[in-house]
Protein backbone atom coordinates (compact mmCIF):
# COMPACT_ATOMS: atom_id res chain seq x y z
CA UNK A 1 0.00 0.00 0.00
CA UNK A 2 1.01 3.63 -0.33
CA UNK A 3 2.63 5.42 2.63
CA UNK A 4 0.60 7.12 5.34
CA UNK A 5 -1.40 10.04 4.06
CA UNK A 6 -1.63 8.72 0.52
CA UNK A 7 -4.50 7.02 -1.23
CA UNK A 8 -4.14 3.48 -2.61
CA UNK A 9 -5.12 3.14 -6.25
CA UNK A 10 -8.70 1.81 -6.34
CA UNK A 11 -7.66 -1.23 -8.39
CA UNK A 12 -4.92 -1.95 -5.84
CA UNK A 13 -7.40 -1.86 -2.97
CA UNK A 14 -9.86 -4.03 -4.88
CA UNK A 15 -7.13 -6.62 -5.43
CA UNK A 16 -6.15 -6.58 -1.76
CA UNK A 17 -9.75 -7.18 -0.76
CA UNK A 18 -9.44 -10.60 -2.41
CA UNK A 19 -12.46 -12.86 -2.16
CA UNK A 20 -14.17 -10.52 0.29
CA UNK A 21 -17.66 -11.47 -0.85
CA UNK A 22 -17.20 -15.17 -0.03
CA UNK A 23 -19.28 -16.31 2.89
CA UNK A 24 -22.78 -15.64 4.07
CA UNK A 25 -24.52 -12.49 5.19
CA UNK A 26 -25.12 -9.01 3.79
CA UNK A 27 -22.42 -7.80 1.41
CA UNK A 28 -21.80 -4.63 3.39
CA UNK A 29 -20.86 -6.70 6.46
CA UNK A 30 -18.59 -8.94 4.37
CA UNK A 31 -16.89 -5.86 2.91
CA UNK A 32 -16.53 -4.28 6.33
CA UNK A 33 -14.99 -7.49 7.68
CA UNK A 34 -12.32 -7.58 4.96
CA UNK A 35 -11.52 -3.87 5.32
CA UNK A 36 -11.32 -4.35 9.09
CA UNK A 37 -8.74 -7.10 8.61
CA UNK A 38 -6.61 -4.93 6.31
CA UNK A 39 -6.71 -2.10 8.85
CA UNK A 40 -5.91 -4.34 11.80
CA UNK A 41 -3.00 -5.98 9.94
CA UNK A 42 -1.53 -2.57 9.17
CA UNK A 43 -1.95 -3.06 5.42
CA UNK A 44 -4.00 0.16 5.49
CA UNK A 45 -1.93 2.39 7.80
CA UNK A 46 -3.31 5.34 9.80
CA UNK A 47 -4.03 8.30 7.56
CA UNK A 48 -4.62 6.23 4.42
CA UNK A 49 -7.26 7.87 2.24
CA UNK A 50 -9.74 5.29 1.00
CA UNK A 51 -11.48 5.56 -2.39
CA UNK A 52 -14.71 7.58 -2.59
CA UNK A 53 -17.92 5.63 -2.07
CA UNK A 54 -19.02 5.74 -5.69
CA UNK A 55 -15.64 4.82 -7.14
CA UNK A 56 -15.15 1.80 -4.87
CA UNK A 57 -18.75 0.72 -5.46
CA UNK A 58 -18.16 0.82 -9.22
CA UNK A 59 -14.96 -1.23 -9.00
CA UNK A 60 -16.57 -3.78 -6.68
CA UNK A 61 -19.71 -3.93 -8.84
CA UNK A 62 -21.99 -3.17 -5.88
CA UNK A 63 -24.41 -0.43 -5.01
CA UNK A 64 -23.00 2.72 -3.44
CA UNK A 65 -24.96 2.12 -0.25
CA UNK A 66 -23.10 -1.16 0.26
CA UNK A 67 -19.82 0.76 0.48
CA UNK A 68 -21.36 3.55 2.56
CA UNK A 69 -22.74 1.02 5.05
CA UNK A 70 -19.38 -0.78 5.27
CA UNK A 71 -17.51 2.49 5.82
CA UNK A 72 -20.04 3.58 8.45
CA UNK A 73 -19.72 0.26 10.27
CA UNK A 74 -15.96 0.78 10.58
CA UNK A 75 -16.44 4.45 11.47
CA UNK A 76 -18.64 3.44 14.41
CA UNK A 77 -15.88 1.03 15.51
CA UNK A 78 -13.34 3.86 15.45
CA UNK A 79 -11.30 2.37 12.60
CA UNK A 80 -12.26 4.99 9.99
CA UNK A 81 -12.79 8.74 10.08
CA UNK A 82 -15.25 10.25 7.58
CA UNK A 83 -15.39 14.01 7.12
CA UNK A 84 -17.24 16.05 4.54
CA UNK A 85 -14.76 17.38 2.02
CA UNK A 86 -11.78 15.34 3.22
CA UNK A 87 -13.00 11.84 2.44
CA UNK A 88 -12.63 8.61 4.40
CA UNK A 89 -9.35 7.87 6.15
CA UNK A 90 -8.03 5.12 8.35
CA UNK A 91 -8.05 6.24 11.98
CA UNK A 92 -6.19 3.74 14.15
CA UNK A 93 -5.66 0.03 13.57
CA UNK A 94 -6.51 -2.25 16.45
CA UNK A 95 -2.92 -3.52 16.21
CA UNK A 96 -0.86 -0.44 15.40
CA UNK A 97 2.16 -1.08 13.14
CA UNK A 98 5.62 -0.17 14.35
CA UNK A 99 6.68 3.42 13.89
CA UNK A 100 8.85 3.99 10.80
CA UNK A 101 12.56 3.75 11.37
CA UNK A 102 14.66 6.87 10.94
CA UNK A 103 16.02 5.88 7.55
CA UNK A 104 12.77 4.71 6.00
CA UNK A 105 11.51 8.15 5.02
CA UNK A 106 14.82 9.12 3.48
CA UNK A 107 14.97 5.90 1.47
CA UNK A 108 11.46 6.44 0.18
CA UNK A 109 12.40 10.02 -0.64
CA UNK A 110 15.48 8.87 -2.51
CA UNK A 111 13.31 6.62 -4.65
CA UNK A 112 10.92 9.46 -5.43
CA UNK A 113 13.75 11.86 -6.27
CA UNK A 114 15.22 9.24 -8.55
CA UNK A 115 12.00 9.18 -10.52
CA UNK A 116 10.61 5.94 -9.10
CA UNK A 117 7.85 5.14 -6.64
CA UNK A 118 8.43 4.11 -3.02
CA UNK A 119 9.15 0.43 -2.65
CA UNK A 120 6.12 -1.85 -2.52
CA UNK A 121 6.70 -4.53 0.13
CA UNK A 122 3.55 -6.64 -0.40
CA UNK A 123 1.77 -7.98 -3.43
CA UNK A 124 -1.60 -6.62 -4.49
CA UNK A 125 -1.69 -9.03 -7.40
CA UNK A 126 -4.96 -11.02 -7.47
CA UNK A 127 -3.09 -13.91 -9.04
CA UNK A 128 -1.15 -14.38 -5.78
CA UNK A 129 -3.74 -13.11 -3.33
CA UNK A 130 -6.25 -15.76 -4.41
CA UNK A 131 -3.69 -18.41 -3.41
CA UNK A 132 -3.58 -16.98 0.12
CA UNK A 133 -7.32 -17.41 0.66
CA UNK A 134 -8.69 -20.39 2.54
CA UNK A 135 -10.52 -22.94 0.33
CA UNK A 136 -14.07 -21.71 -0.12
CA UNK A 137 -15.48 -23.45 -3.19
CA UNK A 138 -14.38 -20.75 -5.64
CA UNK A 139 -13.15 -22.16 -8.96
CA UNK A 140 -9.75 -20.58 -9.60
CA UNK A 141 -9.36 -19.60 -13.26
CA UNK A 142 -6.90 -16.94 -12.11
CA UNK A 143 -3.69 -18.84 -11.31
CA UNK A 144 -2.64 -21.13 -14.17
CA UNK A 145 -0.80 -24.25 -13.06
CA UNK A 146 -1.36 -28.03 -13.37
CA UNK A 147 -4.11 -29.22 -11.06
CA UNK A 148 -2.14 -32.22 -9.79
CA UNK A 149 1.31 -33.81 -10.05
CA UNK A 150 1.94 -36.36 -12.82
CA UNK A 151 2.59 -40.02 -11.92
CA UNK A 152 6.24 -39.69 -13.02
CA UNK A 153 6.82 -37.14 -10.26
CA UNK A 154 5.21 -39.38 -7.64
CA UNK A 155 7.35 -42.31 -8.74
CA UNK A 156 10.54 -40.19 -8.77
CA UNK A 157 9.97 -39.22 -5.14
CA UNK A 158 9.05 -42.79 -4.18
CA UNK A 159 12.36 -44.15 -5.49
CA UNK A 160 14.48 -41.22 -4.33
CA UNK A 161 17.87 -41.97 -2.75
CA UNK A 162 19.50 -39.11 -0.87
CA UNK A 163 23.24 -38.55 -1.25
CA UNK A 164 25.64 -39.39 1.55
CA UNK A 165 28.52 -37.22 2.70
CA UNK A 166 26.78 -34.06 1.54
CA UNK A 167 25.97 -31.03 3.72
CA UNK A 168 22.96 -30.31 1.50
CA UNK A 169 23.80 -26.63 0.92
CA UNK A 170 24.19 -25.84 -2.79
CA UNK A 171 23.43 -22.13 -3.41
CA UNK A 172 24.02 -22.41 -7.16
CA UNK A 173 22.21 -25.75 -7.41
CA UNK A 174 23.17 -29.41 -7.47
CA UNK A 175 25.72 -30.21 -10.15
CA UNK A 176 23.60 -33.00 -11.62
CA UNK A 177 20.62 -30.68 -12.10
CA UNK A 178 22.71 -27.81 -13.51
CA UNK A 179 24.14 -30.28 -16.03
CA UNK A 180 20.67 -31.56 -16.94
CA UNK A 181 19.30 -28.04 -17.52
CA UNK A 182 22.40 -27.09 -19.55
CA UNK A 183 21.89 -30.20 -21.69
CA UNK A 184 18.30 -29.12 -22.41
CA UNK A 185 19.57 -25.82 -23.80
CA UNK A 186 22.14 -27.62 -25.93
CA UNK A 187 19.33 -29.77 -27.38
CA UNK A 188 17.56 -26.56 -28.40
CA UNK A 189 20.60 -25.21 -30.23
CA UNK A 190 22.00 -23.08 -27.40
CA UNK A 191 25.37 -24.46 -26.20
CA UNK A 192 25.42 -24.06 -22.42
CA UNK A 193 27.70 -25.17 -19.60
CA UNK A 194 26.64 -25.95 -16.02
CA UNK A 195 28.38 -22.76 -14.86
CA UNK A 196 25.80 -20.78 -16.83
CA UNK A 197 22.89 -22.24 -14.83
CA UNK A 198 21.59 -21.14 -11.43
CA UNK A 199 18.92 -23.35 -9.85
CA UNK A 200 16.18 -21.33 -8.14
CA UNK A 201 13.04 -21.91 -6.11
CA UNK A 202 10.81 -21.56 -9.14
CA UNK A 203 11.06 -18.96 -11.90
CA UNK A 204 9.61 -16.32 -9.57
CA UNK A 205 12.73 -16.46 -7.39
CA UNK A 206 14.88 -16.23 -10.49
CA UNK A 207 13.14 -13.00 -11.50
CA UNK A 208 13.35 -11.74 -7.93
CA UNK A 209 17.11 -12.29 -7.76
CA UNK A 210 17.62 -10.55 -11.09
CA UNK A 211 15.56 -7.57 -9.94
CA UNK A 212 17.53 -7.33 -6.69
CA UNK A 213 20.87 -7.57 -8.48
CA UNK A 214 20.25 -5.36 -11.51
CA UNK A 215 17.74 -2.72 -10.37
CA UNK A 216 18.02 0.32 -8.14
CA UNK A 217 15.22 2.74 -7.17
CA UNK A 218 14.31 4.90 -10.12
CA UNK A 219 15.82 2.59 -12.76
CA UNK A 220 13.79 2.04 -15.90
CA UNK A 221 12.53 -1.42 -16.84
CA UNK A 222 11.18 -2.17 -20.30
CA UNK A 223 8.09 -4.36 -19.95
CA UNK A 224 5.46 -5.63 -22.32
CA UNK A 225 1.93 -4.31 -21.95
CA UNK A 226 0.22 -6.47 -20.92
CA UNK A 227 2.66 -8.82 -19.18
CA UNK A 228 3.04 -11.33 -16.37
CA UNK A 229 1.81 -9.47 -13.25
CA UNK A 230 4.21 -11.32 -10.95
CA UNK A 231 7.10 -9.60 -12.72
CA UNK A 232 5.45 -6.20 -12.34
CA UNK A 233 5.19 -6.90 -8.60
CA UNK A 234 8.93 -7.49 -8.40
CA UNK A 235 9.80 -4.35 -10.34
CA UNK A 236 7.53 -2.30 -8.09
CA UNK A 237 9.21 -3.83 -5.06
CA UNK A 238 12.53 -2.58 -6.46
CA UNK A 239 10.99 0.92 -6.91
CA UNK A 240 11.84 0.72 -10.61
CA UNK A 241 9.99 2.68 -13.29
CA UNK A 242 8.14 0.54 -15.86
CA UNK A 243 8.62 1.52 -19.49
CA UNK A 244 5.71 -0.33 -21.14
CA UNK A 245 5.65 -1.34 -24.81
CA UNK A 246 2.43 -2.63 -26.33
CA UNK A 247 1.98 -6.25 -27.35
CA UNK A 248 0.30 -6.88 -30.71
CA UNK A 249 -0.75 -10.00 -32.62
CA UNK A 250 2.91 -10.96 -33.13
CA UNK A 251 4.17 -10.20 -29.67
CA UNK A 252 5.89 -7.10 -28.38
CA UNK A 253 6.26 -4.15 -30.79
CA UNK A 254 9.99 -4.58 -31.43
CA UNK A 255 10.39 -1.29 -33.28
CA UNK A 256 8.94 0.58 -30.31
CA UNK A 257 10.97 -1.51 -27.86
CA UNK A 258 14.16 -0.52 -29.69
CA UNK A 259 13.15 3.15 -29.56
CA UNK A 260 12.48 2.88 -25.81
CA UNK A 261 15.87 1.26 -25.24
CA UNK A 262 17.62 3.92 -27.31
CA UNK A 263 15.83 6.75 -25.53
CA UNK A 264 15.90 5.52 -21.92
CA UNK A 265 18.67 2.90 -21.74
CA UNK A 266 16.70 0.86 -19.17
CA UNK A 267 18.52 -1.16 -16.55
CA UNK A 268 16.57 -4.23 -17.66
CA UNK A 269 14.22 -5.38 -20.42
CA UNK A 270 11.74 -8.15 -19.62
CA UNK A 271 9.83 -10.06 -22.30
CA UNK A 272 7.91 -13.32 -22.72
CA UNK A 273 8.79 -14.22 -26.29
CA UNK A 274 6.76 -17.44 -26.68
CA UNK A 275 3.11 -17.92 -25.66
CA UNK A 276 3.27 -14.50 -24.07
CA UNK A 277 1.61 -14.23 -20.68
CA UNK A 278 -1.24 -13.21 -20.82
CA UNK A 279 -1.94 -12.74 -24.56
CA UNK A 280 -0.51 -16.04 -25.86
CA UNK A 281 1.30 -14.36 -28.77
CA UNK A 282 4.58 -15.68 -30.22
CA UNK A 283 7.41 -13.36 -31.27
CA UNK A 284 8.55 -14.26 -34.83
CA UNK A 285 12.19 -15.33 -35.19
CA UNK A 286 13.27 -12.28 -37.22
CA UNK A 287 11.70 -9.93 -34.69
CA UNK A 288 13.42 -11.84 -31.90
CA UNK A 289 16.80 -11.51 -33.62
CA UNK A 290 16.29 -7.76 -33.98
CA UNK A 291 15.29 -7.35 -30.34
CA UNK A 292 18.31 -9.29 -29.07
CA UNK A 293 20.72 -7.46 -31.39
CA UNK A 294 19.41 -4.06 -30.27
CA UNK A 295 19.56 -4.94 -26.56
CA UNK A 296 23.11 -6.27 -26.90
CA UNK A 297 24.27 -3.25 -28.89
CA UNK A 298 22.79 -0.84 -26.35
CA UNK A 299 24.05 -2.75 -23.32
CA UNK A 300 20.53 -3.46 -21.97
CA UNK A 301 20.23 -6.79 -20.09
CA UNK A 302 17.43 -8.69 -21.82
CA UNK A 303 15.46 -11.22 -19.75
CA UNK A 304 13.35 -13.78 -21.60
CA UNK A 305 10.75 -15.58 -19.46
CA UNK A 306 10.74 -19.11 -20.91
CA UNK A 307 8.38 -20.70 -18.39
CA UNK A 308 5.82 -21.54 -21.12
CA UNK A 309 8.28 -22.41 -23.89
CA UNK A 310 7.68 -26.18 -23.69
CA UNK A 311 3.91 -25.85 -24.13
CA UNK A 312 3.59 -25.60 -27.93
CA UNK A 313 0.47 -27.30 -29.29
CA UNK A 314 1.86 -27.83 -32.80
CA UNK A 315 4.03 -30.70 -33.96
CA UNK A 316 6.29 -28.71 -36.30
CA UNK A 317 9.92 -28.04 -35.38
CA UNK A 318 9.92 -25.37 -32.69
CA UNK A 319 11.81 -22.11 -33.19
CA UNK A 320 15.01 -21.53 -31.27
CA UNK A 321 14.81 -19.51 -28.03
CA UNK A 322 15.91 -15.88 -27.91
CA UNK A 323 19.14 -16.97 -26.21
CA UNK A 324 20.20 -18.54 -29.52
CA UNK A 325 20.51 -15.05 -31.07
CA UNK A 326 22.87 -13.41 -28.60
CA UNK A 327 23.35 -12.59 -24.94
CA UNK A 328 20.01 -13.17 -23.22
CA UNK A 329 19.21 -13.98 -19.59
CA UNK A 330 16.71 -16.84 -19.70
CA UNK A 331 14.41 -17.78 -16.82
CA UNK A 332 12.74 -21.18 -16.82
CA UNK A 333 10.83 -23.57 -14.59
CA UNK A 334 9.25 -27.02 -14.35
CA UNK A 335 6.08 -25.65 -12.75
CA UNK A 336 3.98 -25.56 -15.93
CA UNK A 337 5.00 -28.87 -17.49
CA UNK A 338 5.30 -30.87 -14.27
CA UNK A 339 3.64 -29.25 -11.24
CA UNK A 340 3.65 -25.93 -9.40
CA UNK A 341 4.46 -27.72 -6.15
CA UNK A 342 7.83 -28.79 -7.56
CA UNK A 343 9.54 -25.50 -6.78
CA UNK A 344 12.41 -25.85 -9.24
CA UNK A 345 13.37 -23.14 -11.70
CA UNK A 346 16.57 -21.75 -13.15
CA UNK A 347 18.34 -18.77 -14.65
CA UNK A 348 20.60 -19.21 -17.68
CA UNK A 349 23.08 -16.44 -18.40
CA UNK A 350 26.75 -15.48 -18.64
CA UNK A 351 28.83 -17.35 -16.05
CA UNK A 352 29.96 -14.14 -14.23
CA UNK A 353 26.33 -13.07 -13.79
CA UNK A 354 25.33 -16.53 -12.57
CA UNK A 355 28.15 -16.45 -10.01
CA UNK A 356 26.89 -13.10 -8.67
CA UNK A 357 23.32 -14.38 -8.52
CA UNK A 358 24.51 -17.48 -6.63
CA UNK A 359 26.16 -15.29 -4.00
CA UNK A 360 22.97 -13.27 -3.67
CA UNK A 361 20.87 -16.43 -3.40
CA UNK A 362 23.20 -17.76 -0.69
CA UNK A 363 22.38 -14.65 1.32
CA UNK A 364 18.70 -15.60 1.33
CA UNK A 365 18.31 -19.38 1.41
CA UNK A 366 21.64 -21.25 0.92
CA UNK A 367 20.16 -23.23 -1.94
CA UNK A 368 17.06 -25.11 -3.04
CA UNK A 369 15.64 -28.28 -1.53
CA UNK A 370 17.98 -31.16 -2.45
CA UNK A 371 15.33 -33.91 -2.85
CA UNK A 372 13.39 -31.71 -5.26
CA UNK A 373 16.54 -31.05 -7.29
CA UNK A 374 17.32 -34.78 -7.53
CA UNK A 375 13.76 -35.48 -8.66
CA UNK A 376 13.92 -32.66 -11.23
CA UNK A 377 17.17 -34.03 -12.67
CA UNK A 378 15.56 -37.45 -13.03
CA UNK A 379 12.50 -36.02 -14.79
CA UNK A 380 14.66 -34.02 -17.21
CA UNK A 381 16.54 -37.19 -18.13
CA UNK A 382 13.32 -38.58 -19.62
CA UNK A 383 11.30 -35.44 -20.21
CA UNK A 384 9.49 -36.42 -23.41
CA UNK A 385 6.66 -38.54 -21.94
CA UNK A 386 5.96 -36.05 -19.13
CA UNK A 387 5.73 -33.19 -21.60
CA UNK A 388 3.62 -35.16 -24.09
CA UNK A 389 1.07 -36.03 -21.42
CA UNK A 390 0.83 -32.42 -20.30
CA UNK A 391 0.36 -31.19 -23.87
CA UNK A 392 -2.38 -33.76 -24.48
CA UNK A 393 -4.28 -32.50 -21.44
CA UNK A 394 -3.75 -28.86 -22.44
CA UNK A 395 -5.05 -29.35 -25.98
CA UNK A 396 -8.17 -31.07 -24.63
CA UNK A 397 -8.76 -28.36 -22.02
CA UNK A 398 -8.23 -25.62 -24.59
CA UNK A 399 -10.78 -27.12 -26.99
CA UNK A 400 -13.31 -27.71 -24.23
CA UNK A 401 -13.08 -24.23 -22.71
CA UNK A 402 -13.43 -22.57 -26.12
CA UNK A 403 -16.43 -24.73 -26.94
CA UNK A 404 -18.14 -23.90 -23.62
CA UNK A 405 -17.47 -20.17 -24.04
CA UNK A 406 -18.90 -20.27 -27.58
CA UNK A 407 -21.97 -22.11 -26.30
CA UNK A 408 -22.78 -20.04 -23.21
CA UNK A 409 -20.99 -16.72 -23.81
CA UNK A 410 -21.03 -16.17 -27.58
CA UNK A 411 -20.61 -12.39 -27.21
CA UNK A 412 -17.15 -12.88 -25.67
CA UNK A 413 -14.27 -13.07 -28.12
CA UNK A 414 -10.90 -14.81 -27.93
CA UNK A 415 -8.41 -16.14 -30.44
CA UNK A 416 -7.40 -19.79 -30.22
CA UNK A 417 -4.11 -20.37 -28.45
CA UNK A 418 -1.16 -22.01 -30.19
CA UNK A 419 0.39 -23.01 -26.89
CA UNK A 420 0.55 -22.12 -23.22
CA UNK A 421 -2.24 -22.50 -20.71
CA UNK A 422 -4.59 -19.54 -21.07
CA UNK A 423 -7.07 -17.72 -23.26
CA UNK A 424 -7.05 -13.93 -23.60
CA UNK A 425 -10.74 -13.03 -23.63
CA UNK A 426 -12.29 -9.69 -24.57
CA UNK A 427 -15.61 -8.64 -23.06
CA UNK A 428 -18.06 -6.85 -25.37
CA UNK A 429 -18.60 -4.08 -22.82
CA UNK A 430 -17.83 -3.12 -19.24
CA UNK A 431 -14.45 -3.77 -17.64
CA UNK A 432 -12.64 -6.81 -16.34
CA UNK A 433 -12.03 -5.50 -12.82
CA UNK A 434 -15.68 -4.94 -11.95
CA UNK A 435 -16.83 -8.08 -13.77
CA UNK A 436 -14.27 -10.11 -11.80
CA UNK A 437 -16.05 -8.97 -8.64
CA UNK A 438 -19.38 -10.22 -9.97
CA UNK A 439 -17.76 -13.50 -11.04
CA UNK A 440 -16.41 -13.98 -7.50
CA UNK A 441 -19.92 -13.74 -6.12
CA UNK A 442 -20.82 -16.54 -8.51
CA UNK A 443 -17.90 -18.66 -7.34
CA UNK A 444 -15.28 -18.09 -10.05
CA UNK A 445 -11.98 -16.19 -9.75
CA UNK A 446 -10.63 -14.67 -12.98
CA UNK A 447 -7.65 -12.43 -13.69
CA UNK A 448 -8.65 -8.97 -14.99
CA UNK A 449 -6.50 -7.76 -17.87
CA UNK A 450 -5.99 -4.33 -16.32
CA UNK A 451 -3.90 -5.87 -13.53
CA UNK A 452 -1.37 -7.02 -16.15
CA UNK A 453 -1.03 -3.80 -18.14
CA UNK A 454 1.34 -0.99 -17.10
CA UNK A 455 -0.01 1.14 -19.97
CA UNK A 456 -3.42 1.20 -18.32
CA UNK A 457 -4.98 -0.78 -21.15
CA UNK A 458 -6.49 -4.28 -21.44
CA UNK A 459 -9.48 -2.98 -19.49
CA UNK A 460 -12.01 -5.28 -21.18
CA UNK A 461 -9.78 -8.36 -21.12
CA UNK A 462 -9.78 -11.40 -18.86
CA UNK A 463 -7.22 -14.19 -18.67
CA UNK A 464 -8.78 -17.64 -18.25
CA UNK A 465 -6.83 -20.89 -17.98
CA UNK A 466 -7.93 -24.33 -19.20
CA UNK A 467 -6.04 -26.65 -16.83
CA UNK A 468 -8.97 -27.95 -14.78
CA UNK A 469 -10.96 -31.14 -15.51
CA UNK A 470 -13.64 -30.86 -18.20
CA UNK A 471 -16.54 -30.98 -15.74
CA UNK A 472 -15.03 -28.20 -13.63
CA UNK A 473 -14.40 -26.03 -16.70
CA UNK A 474 -18.03 -26.60 -17.71
CA UNK A 475 -19.24 -25.51 -14.28
CA UNK A 476 -16.90 -22.50 -14.32
CA UNK A 477 -18.29 -21.26 -17.64
CA UNK A 478 -21.84 -21.83 -16.42
CA UNK A 479 -21.12 -19.62 -13.43
CA UNK A 480 -19.44 -17.02 -15.62
CA UNK A 481 -22.49 -16.99 -17.90
CA UNK A 482 -24.77 -16.46 -14.89
CA UNK A 483 -22.53 -13.62 -13.70
CA UNK A 484 -22.49 -12.04 -17.16
CA UNK A 485 -26.28 -12.21 -17.40
CA UNK A 486 -26.47 -10.03 -14.29
CA UNK A 487 -23.56 -7.74 -15.15
CA UNK A 488 -24.21 -4.34 -16.65
CA UNK A 489 -24.46 -0.64 -15.77
CA UNK A 490 -27.33 0.51 -13.61
CA UNK A 491 -30.13 2.38 -15.33
CA UNK A 492 -29.64 6.13 -15.12
CA UNK A 493 -31.02 7.46 -11.86
CA UNK A 494 -31.71 4.03 -10.40
CA UNK A 495 -31.78 4.24 -6.59
CA UNK A 496 -29.52 2.15 -4.40
CA UNK A 497 -31.18 -0.65 -2.53
CA UNK A 498 -31.33 -1.22 1.21
CA UNK A 499 -27.75 -1.55 2.51
CA UNK A 500 -28.85 -4.19 4.97
CA UNK A 501 -29.45 -6.52 2.04
CA UNK A 502 -26.20 -5.67 0.32
CA UNK A 503 -28.09 -5.40 -2.96
CA UNK A 504 -27.26 -2.19 -4.75
CA UNK A 505 -28.25 -0.53 -7.98
CA UNK A 506 -24.65 -0.20 -9.15
CA UNK A 507 -24.71 -3.14 -11.55
CA UNK A 508 -27.67 -5.30 -10.79
CA UNK A 509 -25.13 -8.06 -10.28
CA UNK A 510 -25.16 -8.83 -6.57
CA UNK A 511 -27.16 -12.03 -6.62
CA UNK A 512 -26.26 -15.53 -7.71
CA UNK A 513 -24.34 -18.50 -6.41
CA UNK A 514 -22.30 -17.84 -3.30
CA UNK A 515 -18.75 -19.19 -3.28
CA UNK A 516 -18.80 -22.54 -1.53
CA UNK A 517 -22.11 -23.61 -3.01
CA UNK A 518 -22.47 -27.29 -3.85
CA UNK A 519 -21.02 -28.47 -7.15
CA UNK A 520 -23.08 -31.68 -7.07
CA UNK A 521 -20.13 -33.97 -6.48
CA UNK A 522 -17.51 -32.13 -8.55
CA UNK A 523 -14.16 -32.06 -6.80
CA UNK A 524 -12.24 -28.80 -7.20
Amino acid sequence: MKPIGHSPAPDDLVSRLGRWSAGRGPLYLLLAARLRRLVDEGALPPGTLLPPDRRLAKDLAVGRTTVVAAYDTLRQEGRLVRRQGSGTRVARPALAPEAPRAGDASRAGDASRAGGAPRVAETSNPLFLHLLEAPDGVILLSCAAPAEPPPELVEAYRSLVLPGGDLGYHPAGLGVLREAVAARYAERGVPTGPGQILVTTGAQQGLSLLARLLLAPGDGVLVEAPTYPGALDLFREAAAVPLPVAVGPDGVDVAEAVRVMERHRPALAYVVARFQNPTGTVLPPLAGRRLVAAANALGVPLVDDEVLDDLAFGTAREPRPLSAYGEVIAVGSLSKVVWGGLRIGWVRGPAPLIARLARLKALHDLGCDVPSQLVAARLLADFGPVRAARLHALRAGHAHLRAELARLLPSWSCAPATGGQTLWVRLPHGDGVSFAQVALRHGVAVLPGATTDALGGSVRQLRLHFLLPREVLTEAVRRLAAAWAEYGPAPAGAPDADPASGRGGGTGAETGVRPGASLQGITL
